[in-house]
């Protein structure tokens, strides 16, 4: 496993390249360009309080807030889930003609995802600090590592997906739908206290739900996150990387005869 992660090192500016490709790629042909990278964001938070500010009254004070600082976490992971499932069939050109360490691929998606989640964080602490957040200087440098475990377990569950869907091509399809599911099995739109106390343990085994909880002690509460629920969350991003690898590296070995 060692000499896999050396080989992969070794394709570096392989995987900054394609992250390049993609970035760039994205907004192309569009009159604003990169520019879309922050105006989304911008455009979500000015729908959301419209939405809940004035029309769906929650309860939840400033809900576009207590909402956005977990929507964008949320999008990345489920980007990286339901978009990167196609990442090995989009460059299947590229797996038939050269060789290359496979993982190649779904790091540089995953990654590419995790790019533009960092660009739209500079809306949501820009959006804080004018709506007069205190930010807690502790709380926000525990961000760093809230952001390597979704990053984490967000690619373990890529690899496996990406794998898994060389052989199986309707679950990149299937996928669209389950993430949509799981987001409303994660506390995305509500806070964990709405959720019935015998409910809480399907909550409590979802591994976002830990991540999630994480972002918006720092961002919206102003607090340091909890340290077994940070623990809970690597924990299982760990071990989704390493089944996620497991995965990949048994199904990668027909690639070329399934593509």
């Amino acid at each position: 496993m060692l000499q896999r992660i050396k080989e992969i090192y070794a394709y570096r500016e392989m995987i900054a390249s394609l992250v390049k490709r993609d970035l760039k790629g994205r907004y192309k042909g569009s009159a604003l360009g990169f520019l879309w990278t922050f105006l989304n964001p911008l455009l979500q938070l000015a729908v959301y309080t419209m939405v809940f500010s004035a029309i769906m009254r929650s309860g939840i004070e400033d809900y576009y807030l207590f909402l956005f600082v977990a929507l964008i976490p949320w999008i990345f992971f489920s980007t990286s889930l339901a978009g990167g499932a196609g990442c090995i069939l989009a460059q299947q050109d590229l797996v038939k003609k050269i060789y290359f360490p496979r993982e190649v691929l779904p790091v540089s998606y995953v990654t590419s995802q995790f790019v533009n989640m960092l660009l739209s964080f500079i809306v949501i602490f820009a959006v804080l600090l004018f709506a007069g957040y205190p930010l807690m200087p502790g709380a926000v440098l525990s961000l760093p590592l809230i952001m390597a475990v979704e990053y984490v377990l967000a690619l373990g569950f890529t690899m496996a997906m990406s794998a898994a869907t060389v052989y199986i091509r309707d679950l990149e399809y299937i996928l669209g739908i389950l993430t949509m599911a799981w987001q409303f099995l994660t506390p995305v739109m509500y806070s964990i206290e709405q959720v019935p106390e015998e409910m809480r343990w399907v909550f409590s085994a979802n591994p976002m739900t830990h991540i999630i909880t994480a972002y918006r002690d720092v961002l919206y509460y102003g607090k340091m996150p909890r340290l077994e629920t940070l623990f809970s969350a690597a924990l299982t991003g760990v071990v989704m990387l390493l089944a996620g690898w497991y995965v990949f590296q048994h199904l990668q070995r027909r690639f070329v005869e399934e593509l």
